[in-house]
């Protein structure tokens, strides 16, 4: 099993992250931030990982510590669980479409850690989050994973709808990205031999 446990504590937040690569998409996710937590629940049951997340964070300053650390968490947790990325297909893309909203996402497990992000919000939060720490969290969780990561939204109106098709998006290009390819189950897909 493909599994990881990350504890990260600070004088800002103190967090738990458990990721199964190899699961059903189970999850357990609380960050104090509600719109937050139905986002990383997206991320967990689309991209079948196994997701487990307690935040405690300085929530009484702002949202930021708490989201970036928690990106931060969940992208070691990932990278910790693959492991040497031995037989993983490596790449993964999504086209993500929510009613009037679609949004592409294409990564690369590539060690090489790279956030494009072309996606705005036309409202300064949604629920309780403010909605310029989803660019804060992908790249916190591109940063610590080690992926090379674009999000560009289409096209799209409803703010929520936007938010949700880009961790939608990222689910499942997520998903194809870590599993084991069945005919190079015992190979670094790579020509370099390492990642």
């Amino acid at each position: 099993m493909r599994t990881a446990t990350i504890s990260r504590s600070t004088s800002e937040t103190s967090i738990d992250v458990t990721v199964n690569l190899d699961g059903t998409g189970v999850y357990a996710v609380s960050t104090g931030i509600g719109f937050f937590d139905h986002m990383l629940e997206q991320l967990s049951r689309h991209s079948l990982i196994d997701l487990d997340v307690k935040t405690i964070g300085d929530l009484h300053i702002d949202q930021h510590h708490t989201v970036e650390d928690t990106g931060i968490a969940i992208g070691e947790a990932v990278a910790k669980a693959l492991g040497d990325k031995r037989g993983i297909r490596r790449y993964g893309d999504a086209l993500s479409p929510m009613d009037e909203t679609l949004t592409r996402v294409a990564l690369d497990i590539s060690g090489r850690p790279y956030l494009v992000w072309k996606t705005e919000f036309s409202q300064k939060k949604l629920g309780e989050m403010d909605t310029e720490m989803f660019e804060h969290w992908f790249h916190s969780f591109a940063q610590a994973a080690g992926i090379t990561l674009h999000v560009e939204t289409l096209y799209g109106q409803n703010n929520h709808h936007i938010a949700e098709a880009a961790f939608k998006g990222l689910a499942r290009a997520l998903r194809t990205a870590v599993e084991i390819d069945p005919r190079k189950a015992d190979a670094i897909p790579s020509t370099k031999g390492i990642l």
